[in-house]
């Protein structure tokens, strides 16, 4: 078979069962995202032909991938860009609410949101905190992007720096 071949079935039947609605995949625990990233692993051993005992950090950057946790976080900041700018569903950027400092503040037009509060670890785990939590670490440089195309390739640098280095 040849590699290119090889390409389009690791992409084909891993990565859109690894991508599909992975957006759900926020908060689940580290055991689970663990299991997800033997699979993520063992598709790039398949495609680059590397044995198992070499270590798989080389070849995922190589690949440029990103892990299994900010593939997760590449799609929940995807799905807050698109609320926040008018191409998602209502229903989501009604869970988005800007963050309005009681003062006048350095940050107060930096596109950050305001995390609501929460109290036990599933509430952690809701769309409505995870989302403005993992939004406000994204660089300003990122968020405040003027087209979609720009802000995908923006955080997709920011995911693979903050992963690989």
């Amino acid at each position: 078979m040849s590699q290119q071949d090889l390409e389009k079935l690791v992409h084909t039947f891993i990565f859109s069962r690894l991508d599909y609605c992975n957006g759900v995949f926020t908060g689940l625990c580290k055991k689970s995202i663990r299991k997800l990233q033997l699979i993520q692993n063992a598709a790039a051993r398949v495609l680059t032909k590397t044995r198992r005992v070499d270590h798989i950090t080389p070849v995922l950057r190589s690949l440029h991938w990103l892990p299994v946790q900010q593939r997760i976080d590449f799609k929940i900041l995807l799905l807050v860009y698109k609320a926040l700018n008018g191409l998602g569903p209502k229903y989501i950027s009604d869970l988005l609410l800007p963050y309005e400092p009681s003062r006048p503040l350095r940050s107060s037009g930096t596109g950050l949101l305001s995390v609501p509060r929460v109290r036990t670890k599933h509430g952690e785990a809701a769309f409505s905190f995870s989302a403005p939590h993992i939004w406000n670490k994204v660089p300003e440089s990122c968020r405040s992007a003027e087209t979609l195309s720009s802000f995908k390739s923006r955080l997709k640098t920011f995911l693979f720096a903050a992963a690989f280095n």
